[in-house]
């Protein structure tokens, strides 16, 4: 049997035993031994013979012999002598043990000491077979039934384990004493024992009374007269609920530990004490390309290699011999018939006596390993001679560097330094600080070089060293230690680079930052960054203070949110939209509230750039146009009391919102201004995106140069000409004229401006009043609009016919009872302030560019506008003599837009 096996049976609380199909016994475990006292050499074969009483020794050998010729399983009664020379009474079970064909291979018996029971039977004879007193002092659960079965008596331990009375047990057979699984089974055997008049034994769950099943051995003996009638049957439980368990977790055990073995990623072998191989992983066999079968003549097959073959066996020698553990490194040939270094690691696994019941090894391919340690014994060879070729290189390279040993003091310098500082090659006295470096700087130096060295780390450090022209010049000093393998520094290196340039330049730039801080100060503005893909936001100090939030703290889009009106938080959700999607400038104007309830008037400009590939950043500045804002709502309200006073008021209201977008296109040119020169003063300046503010600078100034060209086209009552115009283009540009008065009316405007569309012919300026007029009737529909968002759609689509369509879609109180015809009438208005000719003109402009201009209903609240212009053609540029003679085409009222 196996040691694992031996180690149960000797734990198992009974005297086990095996026997041979002869008879012979082959295994004995422990408490047999100790109680006998018999060594291991004298209880097998049939030396177990003298341990049993005289008396009893032929009956036994009888009875053994009847069991073994019958086949089946059979108990004896028989004195056996303790270790003291006395003799007690055991009940011996035996059971054969058969293989699949149904052939004996082994007995296996269990010794129970019954020398108790036979004196509590004797007493009870002498008592007059007074059971229940005799059974009570079993201190086992023990049964006592009638001849025929029906439960007589229990003991106290009985009542106890199953926490039931007499009577609710003799009915054990309808209750849930025995378990289930297990109670047809222990009927069966008591009935067929009953009829036989035989003892039994039968192993089963018995439920405690805390609903616990536990495993018991239950021996049934029957208790005969001196005729050898039945008088009753006693049955003893034993609990063996332990043991049960301890078999199962060995079964587990052992099968648990196959399955690490195998799934250990690694390659295992397990030995016998004397290096048998016993267990091989399935790693270690896919490693070797073979069978277990195979790797067991791994001595004559090749597996080692050859030149490691003598020393491989006679390690394994030593360590088996002492039972010292295993480490070595051998060449085990692979599956693809390569040899490759392994490194070998193996332990001993002992019993509880100490002695080794098994090898564990592991091996780990160290193949690479191994190489690299070769390469590295060949760098090592090269690195003296690399050494003195770094020397000439450092010499030869334009950068002052320099190395020192691990306590600080100079090594070496290379032959640039010298030539800066003015020394002669090889004089190294200026280390001490006195002689190059700023007699300002020197104490900071070498505070900063005495931490460097404490904390062993990395450092810098900014000095002025003189150059051999007595000039001193701003350095930064960098040094890094070098390491051997076991982390101590063996030296340090370290460059001086010449920033006295860039120094400069700081300064610069600090007297210009304290310019800028004091211009957005005086124009209550404040800049910002916005990380789309962190979500980091950075604020400038003067933002803080315009948002009335303590300096410093961690501004996200949530805690922005808390200050927007509640009004204006759709025009932010959409700008958030629009920054995801990517679009390139933005600018909206909203409205904040303070902590005290008071609103402010924000008009924020931003433009998107990327500071690393595919990471987004939004840089910009807000504007507090508060002020302005103020005057600007004044400036309505007065021009709405002089809205009848026709010309004069229109014009003035073109002339405000003229210059309003003129102020649009100088912010943009400050804050691109400023970005430059953050851009600028980044360590290295950011060139590239400098550039491309600088682009946008002068894209806001031509912008503001179009805006007064425009307004001199219209006021200068030049003759209209006719070109090809891009009725896109044209569009975008009113929709930024009249940006700010829809920002100012909460009006959100969308638009849909068709790709690829054909030019149309016409005078541009005309065009885009006729636009205008449009945008800003639809705007003023939905002045008194409280119940739903303030929309317009504007939309170009191509046309049949040679023709290009504009639409404005609004979404206002629509046309009234009168319907749509009547808008084009002269004089004809629905606002209180308007004068009725506005659209009436834009009809006019329209068809004389041979176009045509209509109003149709929404199917849900508002009305549409839209209008048809032609394809621009060369050849019939006469056709737009009405253009240039049309009424008041150069008038300030087509400016305006009034209507």
């Amino acid at each position: 049997m196996d040691t694992e096996t031996d180690r149960i049976l000797d734990a198992l609380p009974g005297m086990i035993w095996t026997a041979l199909p002869d008879g012979r016994i082959d295994f004995v475990n422990r408490r047999w031994s100790v109680f006998t006292g018999l060594g291991l050499d004298r209880a097998l074969g049939w030396e177990w013979q003298s341990a049993v009483h005289p008396d009893d020794l032929a009956g036994l050998l009888e009875r053994w012999r009847t069991i073994l010729t019958s086949g089946e399983p059979g108990d004896m009664e028989v004195r056996v002598r303790r270790a003291d020379g006395r003799h007690r009474w055991f009940v011996i079970n035996a059971s054969p043990m058969q293989n699949d064909k149904g052939e004996i291979v082994k007995w296996c018996g269990i010794g129970t000491d019954v020398d108790d029971l036979r004196r509590a039977r004797q007493e009870l004879h002498r008592r007059e077979l007074d059971f229940q007193l005799v059974v009570d002092s079993i201190p086992l659960p023990v049964a006592v039934t009638t001849p025929s079965g029906e439960v007589e008596g229990l003991n106290r331990p009985t009542l106890d384990y199953f926490g039931k009375t007499l009577e609710e047990l003799k009915d054990w057979k309808a209750s849930d004493v025995v378990h289930p699984d297990d109670l047809k089974r222990t009927i069966a055997v008591q009935i067929d024992a009953h009829q036989k008049g035989s003892s039994y034994n039968v192993e089963s769950r018995h439920r405690r009374a805390d609903g616990v099943y536990r495993w018991y051995n239950v021996l049934g003996m029957p208790l005969r007269d001196p005729h050898g009638n039945i008088l009753r049957w006693l049955h003893l439980l034993i609990d063996i609920d332990d043991r049960k368990r301890a078999e199962e977790a060995l079964r587990e055990s052992e099968r648990e530990a196959k399955l690490i073995v195998d799934s250990i990623p690694g390659l295992v072998a397990v030995f016998g004490p004397d290096g048998e191989v016993e267990g091989l992983n399935g790693q270690f066999l896919a490693y070797l390309g073979q069978t277990r079968e195979e790797f067991a003549n791994w001595p004559t097959n090749g597996t080692v290699h050859p030149d490691d073959l003598v020393r491989h066996i006679d390690t394994l020698k030593t360590s088996l011999g002492s039972g010292r553990p295993i480490d070595f490194e051998t060449r085990l040939r692979r599956f693809d018939g390569v040899y490759r270094w392994v490194q070998i690691r193996g332990d001993a696994a002992r019993d509880q006596a100490g002695d080794i019941v098994r090898w564990y090894c592991l091996m780990v391919d160290v193949d690479e390993r191994k190489r690299a340690e070769d390469a590295l014994r060949d760098s090592e060879s090269r690195l003296a001679k690399a050494e003195q070729e770094v020397r000439l290189m450092l010499d030869s390279i334009p950068v002052l560097a320099w190395s020192a040993l691990p306590d600080g003091s100079a090594e070496y310098f290379n032959q640039h330094y010298f030539d800066y500082v003015g020394f002669p090659h090889g004089r190294s006295e200026y280390w001490d600080l006195t002689a190059a470096v700023h007699p300002d700087d020197l104490e900071g130096l070498a505070a900063t070089w005495g931490a460097i060295l404490a904390s062993g780390q990395s450092g810098e450090f900014e000095a002025r060293l003189r150059r051999f022209d007595r000039l001193y010049r701003w350095f930064l000093f960098r040094v890094s230690p070098l390491r051997d393998e076991g982390g101590n520094i063996v030296r340090w290196y370290g460059t001086n680079t010449d920033i006295d340039d860039r120094k400069r330049a700081e300064e610069a730039l600090k007297r210009s930052e304290a310019f800028l801080a004091e211009g957005q100060h005086l124009a209550r503005m404040g800049n910002f960054s916005w990380h789309l893909g962190t979500g980091e936001i950075i604020w400038s100090e003067p933002l803080y203070r315009i948002f009335e939030f303590a300096p410093g703290v961690t501004m996200t889009l949530d805690l922005i949110a808390t200050r927007v009106h509640p009004e204006d938080l759709p025009l932010i959700s959409g700008m958030i939209e629009r920054a995801e999607r990517g679009d390139s400038d933005f600018e909206y104007q909203h409205r904040i509230v303070m902590p005290d309830g008071s609103i402010k008037h924000l008009h924020l400009i931003a433009h998107r750039s990327r500071d690393r590939p595919g990471q987004m950043e939004y840089i910009g500045a807000v504007l507090d146009v508060t002020r302005r804002r103020v005057a600007e709502e004044a400036l309505g309200r007065a021009r709405s009391e002089l809205a009848h006073v026709a010309r004069v008021s229109s014009l003035g209201a073109l002339t405000a919102s003229i210059a309003h977008e003129v102020n649009q296109p100088l912010a943009g040119i400050v804050t691109n201004a400023s970005t430059c020169l953050r851009m600028l003063a980044a360590d290295p300046p950011n060139v590239d995106g400098a550039r491309e503010t600088a682009r946008r600078t002068i894209r806001d100034g031509n912008r503001a140069a179009d805006v007064m060209a425009r307004l001199r086209a219209l006021f200068g009552k030049r003759a209209a000409t006719v070109e090809p115009v891009d009725l896109n283009e044209a569009t975008r540009e009113v929709i930024a004229l009249a940006a700010g008065d829809l920002d100012r009316g909460r009006v959100v405007l969308r638009t849909e401006l068709a790709h690829g569309l054909r030019p149309i012919g016409g005078d541009r300026v005309q065009l885009q009043q006729v636009i205008m007029n449009l945008l800003r009737n639809a705007a003023d529909a939905m002045n008194d609009v409280h119940d739903r968002p303030r929309r317009i759609l504007v939309r170009t689509d191509p046309e049949i016919a040679g023709h290009v369509r504009l639409t404005v879609e609004d979404a206002g109180i629509g046309f009234g009872p009168d319907g749509p015809e009547r808008v084009f009438e002269a004089f004809y208005t629905t606002k209180s302030d308007g004068m009725g000719i506005g659209l009436l003109v834009s009809r006019s402009i329209i068809e004389n560019h041979n176009g045509r201009l209509w109003a149709t209903p929404n199917d849900g609240p508002g009305a549409t506008f839209a209008f048809a212009i032609p394809h621009y053609r060369k050849d019939r540029v006469d056709d737009y003599s009405g253009v240039a003679g049309g009424p008041d085409a150069g008038s300030a009222e087509h400016a305006t837009g009034v209507s």
